[in-house]
């Protein structure tokens, strides 16, 4: 078995059954899953594995292993053969469920489902962590998440090693060009959050020019965000900030740009398109003879 990757922790066991439990009840709807009750015995038995149809990196296991097992309930056995973060090729088995027939068919697709789409961005997130590792710098996700699947999807972030930014608007106080305009100008903007934020919480500004850059580290930001900049201007806002604040690149970045961003020397870049749209990996259940 492959080792979990450092510093990957799991999702609680309660939220993750709860995601389950609403899942199965949208899919089974009314009258349950009547193509395989009315095919399949309700005393059979089976063995089936989850196998990956291509590389990439996996995620979203335990969604996998509670979906069997609410249906299964204690008669249905889970082995996890890969854990969440591992490389895996084609061919690859990263569940064996063995249980009632019946339990496994109907759960199938929302094992599927979770596994497909968190290891989606599990992988898309690999990839651009590898594309970035010569350079001192953390890709993060955003709140461009799916709504509902936010915690989800930003440990499948984490699953493929990348790091997360704010969870939700009560974590951290990001001021975006809206927030400047109704405020009348960067120091009022900043000054207001200070104002409201308690000792524990960042404030972070989003910015777009060099000009406005040295506006808001003279009001002592925790964090700016250069927002659409080009790797030669990240260069020189870099040294601007020279280590004053933490600096976070964001726009439009992709696999092919990101090296360039991150030579640049900004300390974090934030993609949002990971979470919301990263192409699922293609995994299936195979039956075991």
């Amino acid at each position: 078995m492959t080792k979990k990757p450092s510093g990957l922790v799991k999702l609680p066991t309660t939220f993750v059954r709860q995601a389950i439990r609403s899942a199965l009840a949208e899919d089974m709807g009314r009258a349950g899953d009547i193509t395989t009750d009315s095919i399949v015995p309700a005393e059979d038995r089976m063995t089936a594995e989850i196998v990956a149809r291509q590389p990439g990196c996996i995620a979203g296991l335990d969604f996998a292993s509670q979906a069997f097992r609410k249906l299964g309930k204690k008669t249905t056995k889970v082995q996890i053969l890969k854990n969440d973060g591992s490389l895996v090729q084609p061919g690859d088995s990263v569940l064996r469920v063995e249980g009632p027939a019946r339990a496994i068919l109907t759960a199938e697709r929302v094992a599927l489902n979770y596994v497909g789409h968190l290891s989606g961005i599990a992988t898309a997130t690999r990839e651009i962590v590898e594309a970035v590792k010569p350079h001192n710098v953390k890709i993060t996700c955003t709140r461009k998440t799916t709504p509902g699947m936010r915690a989800f999807e930003k440990y499948a972030v984490r699953a493929g090693g990348g790091s997360n930014h704010r969870f939700g608007l009560d974590d951290g106080i990001l001021i975006k060009d809206n927030h400047v305009a109704v405020a009348g100008g960067i120091a009022s903007a900043i000054e207001r959050a200070k104002a409201h934020a308690g000792h524990m919480v960042k404030i972070e500004i989003e910015v777009d020019t060099l000009d406005q850059l040295a506006e808001a580290l003279d009001c002592n930001v925790d964090v700016v965000l250069l927002d659409n900049m080009s790797p030669e201007t990240l260069k020189k806002a870099v040294a601007m900030i020279d280590g004053r604040a933490i600096s976070e690149a964001s726009g439009r970045i992709n696999i092919e740009t990101a090296p360039a961003v991150a030579a640049s020397g900004v300390d974090v870049i934030s993609v949002g398109w990971l979470t919301h749209s990263s192409p699922c990996l293609d995994v299936g259940l195979d039956f075991v003879k």
